[in-house]
């Protein structure tokens, strides 16, 4: 079962490799208009199937004369559908149309100002001269393709624009869907409203209406498992399949004892009381410490940690009768950096060892998520009711605290651990740092230091805290929390977290670091 005949109009995005192209995706679905990305040879039939009301090829880091540069079926010019090349996009649609790219004696990188030359629809509304854009290539237009016009210029791209309105192609120098063209916004809107003659379909409210009409028709009367976590993601998939499939949803939450402070009994109180969800819980901090004893190596905690859950999982799972489907809280993003070619997205396929579950469970997999980035997902959780603690919950790591916590997984380490992390929590929520940083955390380090608490010297441990900035996590920036909330976080923790004397900052970016310590 897919969703794709629920979505009446929708935007085709071509990925050249650009660094931006899940951006464009973003602004276009942040003006409601419903798209996807696919590679760039994606075939002249799947394109045609795909109905797109318009297509948007990306920016990449390739030139258009390089052997093996991207190159995309050009009869996507044919289909009377319009077109918008960005960057890169661009310079294909004028080699592809018969005109011609050159090497740019002086690349063209970070802020510029255009000057439109020619009225367009493109361009409507929009200032005349010295519109602020941000370039980011190498080579320029030499000749517009026949039929072409002039849109705008810079004083280093003597084409910034160009357009053949007649088809609707429409091409851009610059990138419009990045912050640093403050137009950038107009502009695509121009493309979408103006030119593709979309409407602004697509909200989180029809997505919600049609994803439980969509699940409760595929599903039928068939039982459901998900293994929820208490995470935004997985909270989500079992709420919108609550609300389709009732008591034949079977939640599984394995409370491993590797998680933050009061988590567990947050997720029964949400979830089986609030939400009156069918909810199973398995109660397994003893036998993962056990497991757990004397490993220090990472690597080898995720894996008996994953092996461990799996095993529980798939016991609880057994018990249930006619079970057919497993839910799965798989993200966009997820779908489109795990298969670089594919075809429309489908919201129920077979199961084939998916999450590292045996594929002797033989379950057919629903993902209800895979058509949405992280920020609408979110949304979603709104819409449903969800609280807001667990809607702008940060990621937390599958293996919980145990890699966090560098060493040997202890029981007297983990509580120190949980007692820092719960007072970081509390004072950035506090402070309302909380929703503007991507996650916030504390680390135990395996090291003692020397401090003075009172008249007395004391050997105790050392606590590191992490607060990160970032979109996607792909790359990250440490955040410039205010000293005085740092202050704030350092003092409770060493006064009322027993066994640490010393909290240090990591100012760390990724990369080269990484997000987590292990």
């Amino acid at each position: 079962m897919a969703f794709d005949h629920l979505h009446e109009e929708r935007l085709l995005i071509l990925d050249f490799g650009s660094q931006y192209t899940q951006l464009i995706a973003r602004r276009v679905r942040e003006s409601h208009v419903y798209c996807e990305i696919h590679p760039f040879n994606i075939s002249l039939d799947a394109v045609k199937a795909f109905q797109p009301r318009g297509i948007i090829l990306s920016g990449g880091p390739s030139s258009v004369y390089d052997s093996g540069a991207p190159i995309s079926d050009p009869k996507i010019f044919t289909l009377q559908v319009p077109v918008l090349g960005i960057c890169y996009g661009m310079q294909l649609m004028a080699r592809q149309l018969d005109g011609s790219v050159e090497k740019a004696e002086r690349r063209e990188y970070g802020p510029a100002a255009i000057d439109l030359d020619n009225p367009s629809l493109l361009f409507q509304d929009i200032e005349k001269e010295g519109v602020r854009v941000w370039m980011s290539h190498g080579d320029r237009i030499l000749e517009l393709p026949p039929d072409f016009i002039l849109l705008a210029h810079s004083d280093n791209s003597p084409v910034a624009a160009m357009g053949d309105p007649r088809r609707d192609l429409y091409a851009v120098q610059f990138h419009p869907e990045v912050a640093h063209t403050p137009c950038g916004k107009d502009i695509l809107e121009n493309f979408l409203f103006r030119i593709c003659r979309c409407k602004p379909s697509w909200t989180m409210r029809s997505f919600v209406d049609s994803s439980i009409q969509a699940l409760r028709e595929g599903i039928g009367e068939d039982q459901v498992i998900c293994a929820l976590s208490g995470g935004v993601d997985s909270s989500v998939v079992a709420v919108l399949l609550h609300k389709a499939i009732g008591s034949r949803l079977h939640c599984i939450f394995v409370n491993n004892g590797l998680l933050r402070k009061g988590e567990a009994e947050s997720v029964h109180r949400v979830f089986r009381d609030h939400f009156d969800l069918n909810l199973i819980v398995v109660n397994a901090s003893e036998v993962f410490l056990e497991r757990l004893k004397g490993v220090v190596d990472p690597e080898q905690k995720r894996r008996i940690i994953g092996n461990l859950f799996i095993e529980l999982f798939e016991k609880e799972a057994s018990r249930i009768p006619n079970a057919r489907y497993l839910a799965q809280g798989t993200l966009y993003p997820d779908v489109i950096e795990s298969v670089s070619f594919k075809g429309p997205s489908a919201t129920i396929k077979t199961h084939h060892n998916v999450g590292g579950l045996p594929e002797r469970m033989q379950l057919k997999l629903i993902e209800p998520l895979r058509e949405l980035f992280k920020d609408e997902v979110r949304l979603v959780g709104r819409e449903l009711g969800l609280p807001e603690r667990i809607i702008m919950r940060h990621p937390f790591p599958g293996p919980g605290l145990a890699i966090r916590l560098l060493g040997e997984v202890r029981r007297e380490s983990l509580e120190i651990l949980r007692e820092a992390d719960a007072v970081i929590l509390e004072e950035m929520e506090a402070s309302g740092w909380s929703d503007h940083v991507w996650q916030a955390f504390a680390v135990l380090l395996p090291v003692r230091s020397v401090g003075v608490m009172g008249d007395e010297r004391t050997y105790d441990q050392v606590v590191a805290l992490r607060a990160v900035e970032s979109v996607d996590a792909m790359t990250a920036d440490w955040a410039r929390l205010p000293y005085e909330l740092l202050q704030r976080i350092s003092n409770r923790i060493i006064n009322e977290v027993k066994g640490v004397n010393r909290v240090v900052y990591d100012i760390s970016s990724k990369p080269p670091s990484t997000i987590e310590w292990e």
